[in-house]
């Protein structure tokens, strides 16, 4: 999962987290994050599974601490031979 600075693809990544279904047998991320961008995810074979929806903030709350709301699932199949 990549939480991202706005709901383009393209802005940087502001936090992700990495579940490892193949017990480390699989590709493991060698950077922190792994990407710059959700678009650089995509190129590097990630499927994008689900967007968040964009909601406008509160007016009076805009620089208020609260979720991350540019959430997006990214998944990638690899063959474990």
């Amino acid at each position: 999962m990549m939480w991202l600075a706005s709901s383009s693809l393209d802005s940087r990544v502001l936090g992700w987290s990495f579940f490892d279904g193949t017990a480390g047998e699989g590709p493991q991320p060698q950077d922190d994050p792994p990407y710059a961008t959700g678009a650089a995810a995509l190129v590097d074979g990630w499927r994008l599974l689900q967007m968040s929806p964009l909601i406008p903030p509160v007016p009076g709350h805009e620089r208020a601490t609260s979720f991350l709301k540019h959430e997006f699932v990214f998944e990638r199949m690899i063959d474990r031979g």
